[in-house]
């Protein structure tokens, strides 16, 4: 049974999948700074730098399922996390002048994940995208 850590992890392989998908050329994941950390920088069709947020919630679990209460993984990006986001990003930015292009800078993106299968550790990524929701938020 997968924990909140290898859901956050399953989360994170699901979301650079749909990325690559969609064509974003992956630079960094896990991208772990003293100042905060960036799930996935990455560029997307139109070469801008992207900063993504991954969240990833398992909803095949029977009290998540039988229950009247709604949760969304977009729910679990609260304000502090998303400021923390947004300031590790400037930081990296800043560090970083050459990954920015000065006409279309860059962007904080969210990609929430809801995971639809029991046991999502058995499956391979590609096959697992088959069980989930998955919703893009660009620009957050």
């Amino acid at each position: 049974m997968a924990n909140n850590i290898t859901i956050g992890q399953i989360g994170e392989d699901i979301a650079s999948q749909y990325l690559l998908n969609n064509k974003y050329d992956l630079l960094s994941r896990s991208a772990r700074y003293p100042w905060g950390e960036i799930d996935i920088i990455a560029r997307d069709r139109q070469g801008v730098l992207v900063f993504i947020e991954v969240k990833a919630l398992k909803v095949f679990h029977t009290s998540v399922k039988h229950s009247n209460i709604c949760f969304t993984p977009e729910e679990n990006l609260h304000s502090s996390k998303l400021n923390k986001v947004k300031r590790t990003a400037s930081l990296y930015a800043n560090s970083h002048p050459n990954l920015i292009d000065e006409d279309r800078g860059w962007r904080i993106d969210l990609v929430a994940i809801e995971i639809q299968h029991e046991n999502p550790e058995s499956l391979s990524i590609k096959e697992l995208i088959g069980f989930c929701q998955i919703r893009h938020y660009e620009n957050i």
